[in-house]
């Protein structure tokens, strides 16, 4: 059993490096026999999930994620890799995907708040859904983390201009005149 456990232990830090080299599909073929092996392990799960996500197989990444998160309420990874799987490509998200998304992420959230990215993705769904006030919220909880985020940054500039910058000369409603 202790050699089981040792070969089961080398060949998950193999597909986490096949995906951390990305490797994914290398990565799939490596933690597809652990996660039939042992479909109750949160790390062959997160692993998994994380190479079918980032081969966009969001499907499989939502039925490998979702069992875990039921087994692992607690796990803020899985629930992260959950809202990723849920979201897809964002720019292609309708709002329910964007819905089970947020879900997940303010899950992580709440299983760990000093979970890393989780706030900045929030920012990104939240822009794209139009509510800037939300996603500078979010981009700004990022960057109280990791004070190094270029990006979440970036999008606090951006979009607090947006904000608060006076309406262009071409923006006036119909029957006003522009100033």
């Amino acid at each position: 059993m202790e050699r089981q456990s040792e070969e089961f232990n080398r060949a998950l830090a193999e597909g986490a490096w096949l995906l951390r080299t990305n490797q994914p599909a290398a990565a799939v073929d490596k933690l597809l026999p652990l996660y039939e092996q042992a479909p109750s392990n949160p790390d062959v799960a997160i692993n998994l999930g994380g190479a079918y996500i980032l081969l966009a197989k969001w499907n499989k990444a939502v039925r490998v994620l979702s069992k875990a998160v039921e087994l692992h309420p607690d796990n803020a990874m899985l629930w992260s890799n959950l809202g990723a799987a849920y979201l897809g490509r964002l720019e292609l998200a309708g709002p329910q995907q964007q819905q089970r998304a947020i879900h997940a992420y303010t899950r992580a959230l709440e299983v760990d708040p000093a979970a890393r990215n989780v706030n900045y993705h929030l920012g990104l769904i939240h822009k794209s859904r139009g509510d800037l006030a939300e996603a500078i919220v979010c981009f700004e909880r990022e960057l109280a983390l990791n004070p190094a985020d270029k990006d979440a940054q970036f999008w606090i500039n951006r979009l607090t201009a947006q904000i608060t910058s006076p309406p262009s000369p071409h923006s006036a409603a119909p029957g006003e005149e522009a100033a």
